[in-house]
């Protein structure tokens, strides 16, 4: 008899509810990582030289300010010395980043890869909103990306929260300046150019396709941010089944997979552990954090681990 196909389940999709319900789950989620330090007015230590100031306003000079703050084009323009003033940065730039290609939408227990990203993604994302921090992203497909500016406020958590929830039903997002990305290697590129130095960096993916160029890219990546690796994973792909024949499900279609070839699953599995191992020492060397999270395991949490 066959089985009726997997529609709108919460193991294989979630609702744009269900990521809006966990603003207040999140509100007790520190984040706070190796090389974050202390908590100040932003909630950080910056690792990186510089005032951490942002420009405010000019004003007449007044005595004791720093004359290299004077601000040369309204001094010459007004006739009279005017000084810059500089506030200090109250907030940094959480730049969240979740694999959505094929490979995610898929599980043996728990849910979906696709829908524990989605929910990591939602607590992080709110968290970062309670911590008064700008929050941006990026959402990876086999096609294309999609990159979102940090930005504050309620508005542009819902904004990124929507665009995840549909991404998961396997609608696809409108493409916006198609850019052909296929590999992890020109995801990570674009992470380059669009996470702001000394941001926070969320990349949660199964991270299928990490190439040694794409060992450089995160290398790169971690020189400037703070990068968090959440590697989601299914218990299949760690520990293969005895032999046997196994079924699987894909929309409406169901297929039967025999692994009585064994040596093929083994190097299969042999695969993934190695995959796993690289990415923890390239983590340890870089100075990244790496959490393995499964897919039958509490999101909230794997974040408070």
């Amino acid at each position: 008899m066959p089985h009726a196909p997997l529609l709108s389940s919460p193991y294989t999709s979630v609702t744009l509810k269900t990521l809006v319900d966990l603003a207040q789950p999140a509100s007790g989620l520190s984040c706070h990582h190796q090389r974050i330090k202390a908590r100040q007015s932003g909630g950080y230590i910056s690792r990186f030289k510089g005032r951490g100031m942002e420009f405010d306003e000019t004003r007449l000079y007044q005595r004791g300010d720093d004359i290299r703050s004077i601000d040369w084009r309204v001094t010459a323009r007004t006739g009279k010395t005017h000084t810059k003033i500089f506030r200090e940065e109250r907030e940094r730039p959480v730049f969240i980043s979740v694999d959505l290609r094929e490979t995610m939408h898929f599980a043996s227990r728990g849910v979906f890869k696709s829908v524990m990203a989605a929910k990591l993604a939602a607590l992080l994302a709110w968290a970062a909103h309670h911590r008064g921090d700008r929050c941006g992203g990026q959402l990876f497909f086999d096609t294309h990306c999609l990159e979102l500016k940090p930005q504050n406020g309620k508005q542009a958590v819902l904004h990124f929260l929507h665009l995840l929830a549909t991404a998961t039903h396997s609608n696809p997002l409108p493409e916006k300046n198609n850019a052909d990305t296929h590999t992890l290697e020109s995801v990570l590129s674009r992470l380059l150019a669009h996470a702001k130095p000394s941001s926070l960096l969320y990349l949660i993916s199964d991270f299928r396709g990490l190439t040694p160029h794409a060992q450089i890219q995160l290398s790169k990546l971690a020189a400037h941010c703070e990068v968090v690796l959440l590697c989601i994973y299914d218990s299949l792909e760690a520990n293969l089944p005895r032999a046997g024949h196994y079924p699987f499900t894909q929309n409406a279609q169901y297929i039967t997979i025999s692994n009585a070839q064994r040596a093929q699953f083994d190097t299969y599995q042999q695969h993934f552990l190695q995959k796993q191992q690289q990415l923890q020492t390239l983590a340890k060397q870089r100075g990244m954090i790496f959490i393995p999270i499964s897919t039958h395991m509490d999101p909230l949490t794997c974040l408070k681990m």
